[in-house]
């Protein structure tokens, strides 16, 4: 069967956001704009099944780009079932955080089709004809209705994200006019290894409010 990965666009937008910096580990700042591997979750929120991946194609940033800093009281230990209680005042630790405000994005993905020989622990599935096209029409009837599996995030799962299905018919607001190097931002967890997972990293550019994604199998993705 011939099948055509289909792309589908989603216009996402929060009151907060915070795409970690990998590179700083202690206090959170976030990268300018939203990463290719957070977009990719908020796809996967809606909809996801061992069959499919989704492959961030493009960026559309919508609102200018805004920033706040906030100062909150952090736990700086891990409960568990030996110890059995934490100190707060001992372990209190007050973390900075640089963070985005009032986001709207449009984040254009690629659903695509795994076949079943080529998924990663298929053992537990069952081989049946499929027909890939059956997972566009579940996505865009999930995404249309508002449904998700989880509540899609901006960074971190207490900054949600409101989302709507972009259509044909919809009237498009156009990107921030602005150029700016973004440096280089992570693209996506390599989990391909079961013993080692390698951050992907790409270089990232805005260009008239507007980052093109690089494929996976590119030259421009970083190990």
């Amino acid at each position: 069967m011939e099948y055509t990965d289909k792309e589908f666009c989603l216009e996402v937008w929060g009151d907060m956001a915070c795409f970690t910096r990998p590179e700083l580990k202690v206090e959170r700042v976030s990268y300018d704009v939203i990463t290719p591997s957070a977009a990719r979750a908020i796809f996967d929120a809606i909809f996801w099944k061992p069959a499919i991946k989704w492959e961030v194609t493009k960026i559309e940033v919508l609102n200018p780009i805004k920033w706040t800093s906030i100062r909150r009281n952090e736990i700086g230990a891990v409960g568990s079932m030996r110890s059995s209680s934490i100190y707060i005042e001992e372990k209190r630790q007050q973390r900075n955080s640089l963070l985005l405000k009032d986001v709207r994005y449009r984040i254009y993905a690629k659903l695509v089709f795994i076949p079943f020989d080529k998924r990663q622990n298929n053992k537990h599935e069952k081989t049946v004809d499929e027909n890939p096209g059956k997972y566009n029409a579940m996505f865009e009837r999930r995404a249309s209705k508002g449904q998700c599996f989880n509540q899609p995030y901006l960074g971190t799962r207490e900054f949600s994200a409101s989302f709507r299905l972009i259509t044909d018919a919809d009237k498009l607001i156009q990107p921030i006019p602005e150029d700016k190097d973004l440096g280089l931002m992570l693209y996506d967890m390599d989990f391909s290894d079961e013993n080692n997972t390698t951050a992907m990293f790409f270089r990232a550019n805005m260009k008239q409010g507007v980052i093109t994604v690089p494929p996976l199998n590119s030259e421009e993705i970083l190990r």
